[in-house]
């Protein structure tokens, strides 16, 4: 099998067991504060009374629901936390190489989802997600993967295949999870007298998903899904279907903007920009995480939406994210380079959040402009989750060493250790990550207090900003 294959089959697996919990955690949360509420000094109430504590001060009068909204704070923050492990995980990837520190990570990803099983404490189940968070890097294991059996001109292609994986398993892994929390464990699993989260069932669903892709990869990936050595320290690259080479000088397709790179950048230049993509990658995911937060709060407020709308909407993005990812950007990205293609996604949700913006004045006069106005932003925000994180990913990607591989070893040569693709993109990705783990907390907070026309409208302007700033680096020239 490809390695792309294997990679892109893993990722399914990988990604499905991760979107399971997804839309558990406030519920996971509400279930321990009823066990260990009404201890004050228990480690559930100091940690609930510090998000109060926080709330208090940050959004004066913010919440209608107080306690609700402390719970689900907590449960975002739970999604979010333990997530800047990347760049080590990354540099040992590169030290060591990437299938041996994946299949680590695979053992503490199963070790977490065995805690998360029979963890009847929320510092048990804490400790579940601690363990999970610091096995976490097999997304970017993947990419770094991807850019290493890759070659410049074909990366942001075979990078789209992430965003697919994406699209599917956020499509599915949800409901599928929802559907199995409603679900007891059956009794063949039961141990006499040993007490079970109460979603036991979805944790051992993850748990099975997780022990697939550990067996999948130890027999199928290769040993260091390296490029062939051919990859001399200078950057070229033979390639049997092209007939060409890549001696730094692209063939405009992957530099960014679609022209042909003058020169080969410099160690200081690829420095540079790797710093202005992670700038680009963190500024642009506290907005769009907030809007994905807070989207179901707004259909339930003026639409009155139950569960089952809000389902058919969320996987709705999903669906076009992934025709997105599968028809345009595999095809478009080697013509418009990486940097114009996020800078479009970037666009595109700046719309949606000006649609977002208007649809309460007219939910009352004109519902089904309302409505219409609705879709649309949904569109917006699929074209921006199929377009924005893989074209960045991908010019990071390109600012790495390209340079000979050990085939013994698995080790590369390097012109810079900030330049070591695993360390590179494990900065890059934790940018991101730091982005999404703030976002849901300051769009929550403002749509509480200042409610969601104004808070929306703020979010344009915001995102109108990082567009100005992308496409300044869109216009770039530069490649690895």
């Amino acid at each position: 099998m490809r390695v792309e294959g294997i990679v892109f089959l893993s990722l399914v697996l990988d990604l499905f067991a991760f979107t399971i919990p997804l839309p558990l955690f406030p519920r996971i949360i509400e279930w321990y504060t009823k066990r260990e509420g009404s201890d004050p000094s228990g480690f559930l109430s100091q940690t609930l009374g510090f998000i109060t504590a926080v709330r208090s001060t940050l959004f004066t009068g913010a919440a209608k629901n107080p306690q609700k909204w402390d719970v689900v704070l907590l449960g975002g923050l739970m999604g979010s936390v333990f997530s800047f492990i990347s760049p080590y995980i990354g540099a040992l990837s590169d030290k060591y190489g990437r299938k041996r520190i994946l299949l680590i990570t695979m053992i503490g990803n199963i070790l977490s989802a065995l805690i998360w099983i029979q963890s009847t404490t929320f510092a048990s189940y804490l400790l579940s997600r601690v363990v999970g968070g610091l096995s976490e890097g097999n997304v970017q294991l993947a990419i770094a993967i991807l850019s290493d059996i890759t070659t410049p001109q074909n990366r942001g292609k075979a990078l789209a295949h992430v965003g697919i994986a994406f699209a599917i398993c956020f499509i599915i892994g949800p409901p599928i999870g929802a559907w199995f929390a409603s679900k007891p464990l059956p009794s063949a699993f039961r141990i006499s007298g040993v007490e079970l989260n109460v979603y036991a069932t979805p944790a051992l669903l993850s748990l099975v998903l997780l022990v697939l892709e550990t067996i999948f990869l130890a027999c199928c990936s290769s040993r260091n899904s390296r490029r062939p050595k051919t990859a001399q320290a200078n950057g070229t690259v033979k390639d049997e279907k092209t007939n060409g080479t890549a001696n730094g000088k692209t063939n405009g397709k992957a530099n960014g903007n679609g022209h042909a790179a003058p020169r080969k950048a410099s160690v200081a230049e690829r420095l540079e920009l790797l710093k202005k993509l992670r700038l680009l990658h963190f500024s642009s995911w506290p907005v769009f995480s907030g809007v994905e937060f807070t989207l179901t709060f707004l259909t339930y407020d003026l639409f009155d939406w139950d569960n089952k709308q809000n389902g058919a909407l969320i996987g709705s993005i999903g669906v076009v994210s992934a025709l997105v990812q599968g028809g345009y950007v595999r095809r478009a990205i080697a013509k418009i380079g990486e940097g114009k293609m996020a800078s479009r996604g970037i666009a595109s949700c700046w719309l949606g959040l000006l649609c977002l913006s208007v649809v309460p004045r007219f939910v009352t006069s004109y519902p089904s402009l309302s409505l219409n106005l609705l879709r649309a932003a949904a569109v917006c925000m699929a074209f921006t989750s199929a377009t924005v994180v893989n074209s960045l990913t991908s010019y990071a990607s390109l600012q790495c060493d390209e340079g000979a591989v050990d085939e013994d070893t698995g080790k590369i040569s390097q012109e810079h250790p900030e330049l070591a693709k695993g360390k590179a993109l494990g900065k890059f990705r934790s940018s991101g990550q730091l982005g999404r783990a703030i976002g849901p907390l300051l769009a929550c907070g403002l749509y509480w207090t200042f409610g969601p026309a104004k808070t929306y409208a703020g979010s344009s302007a915001l995102m109108y900003g990082v567009y100005k700033l992308g496409g300044s680096l869109a216009a770039k020239a530069i490649t690895s």
